[in-house]
């Protein structure tokens, strides 16, 4: 008999090598966009809802999707795909 874990935060990390947390709101078009890009390249981020949470949504409210790859903001509006392949190789 097999058992099934959910993926957590660390064996995503594990499989690519790279933490990827995604700062949304709910309805961003740019947002979905740059799930994808970053899905296209094997990565599987964490999304963050920053309506959530009063710092986040004043911190970012202008500037969604914000990525962030291990611990280091990369990406505001726009995952540029050439500078994403270069920071995940």
């Amino acid at each position: 008999m097999r058992f099934f874990r959910k993926k957590s935060e660390n064996a995503q990390a594990k499989a690519t090598g790279h933490k990827v947390l995604l700062y949304t709101r709910p309805g961003c078009h740019l947002c979905e966009m740059a799930k994808e890009t970053l899905m296209q390249q094997d990565l599987e981020p964490i999304e963050i809802n920053i309506d959530t949470d009063p710092q986040l949504f004043e911190k970012f409210k202008h500037s969604v999707p914000v990525v962030e790859i291990d611990g280091k903001i990369r990406f505001r509006g726009h995952v540029h795909l050439r500078l994403l392949k270069r920071i995940v190789r």
